[in-house]
């Protein structure tokens, strides 16, 4: 079995929440391999990680934004792309 690519969009609650906190808080769930703050309108950005879990926990990736969402300052977290490596 090899790995799987995810990538997730996190959505912070308002323009003013730390992003960079947010993703400090996401690296204690999972290895981020790559992230960019994306504007989205009005001044508020969203937060886009890549990070690659093992294909036998591909499945987990809704569990992982389930967790993510839980973070303080985020409003939601959706997988955007699931890629096998």
């Amino acid at each position: 079995m090899g790995d799987v690519a995810i990538k997730m969009k996190v959505m912070p609650e308002s323009p003013e929440t730390d992003l960079e906190k947010i993703k400090t808080e996401i690296a204690g769930i999972v290895k981020i391999q790559d992230s960019k703050i994306e504007p989205i309108a009005f001044g508020l950005n969203s937060l886009n990680i890549l990070f690659i879990i093992p294909d036998s926990e591909g499945a987990k990736a809704d569990e992982v934004a389930e967790k993510i969402k839980k973070i303080e300052g985020v409003t939601n977290a959706e997988v955007e792309s699931v890629t096998l490596l």
